[in-house]
């Protein structure tokens, strides 16, 4: 048995979680997220949100635990919110933006200009002697985490110098260089 799928999702206040046939629509102060759920049943009774399987089906028993997360994150989400920092590390690395539209200078021979979702909240941080830092804020955690990864990818951290776009507390492997 799953034992995150058995482990039942308490619900805060100012959040209300509804069930239409198979969608789940959780609402609160920061937005609305809905999923729709298969091969699970979902219940909601006395301010928990309780995640079921009918039977041990390799299918079921892979989608219980999943289900619930997702649940479990948009409740979070819309209640607290979710913030992701990239970090900026290179000569002449920068990043600052217009509204919704990020644009970065990484070093190639243009800027790269990104137009961020209006879900997140998107903020630039840059300080005299200090990598450059970008800041996203979004109640949406997969929509967070595409976004930040698709700005993690124009340039990934190398392992030589460490030189790159990488997460704020992210430990990255090393390596030394030739030896001469």
């Amino acid at each position: 048995m799953s034992r995150i799928g058995k482990n039942p999702i308490t619900i805060p206040a100012g959040v209300t979680v509804e069930l239409n046939n198979s969608v789940v629509t959780v609402k609160g102060k920061l937005g609305q997220l809905s999923q729709e759920v298969t091969e699970v049943a979902v219940k909601v009774e006395d301010g928990q949100v309780l995640v079921e399987r009918s039977s041990d089906d390799k299918v079921q028993r892979a989608k219980h635990g999943l289900y619930r997360a997702l649940i479990n994150n948009m409740i979070i989400g819309v209640s607290e919110g979710f913030t992701k920092e990239l970090e900026l590390v290179g000569v002449g690395y920068r990043a600052s933006n217009q509204g919704q539209k990020l644009d970065l200078a990484l070093g190639f021979s243009h800027n790269i200009v990104l137009e961020v979702a209006p879900e997140v909240k998107l903020e630039t941080i840059s300080e005299k002697g200090k990598n450059p830092i970008v800041k996203l804020t979004s109640y949406d955690k997969q929509l967070l985490g595409q976004i930040s990864a698709k700005i993690r990818g124009f340039r990934k951290p190398e392992p030589y110098k460490g030189k790159g776009v990488k997460f704020v507390g992210e430990e990255l492997r090393r390596k030394a260089g030739k030896s001469a």
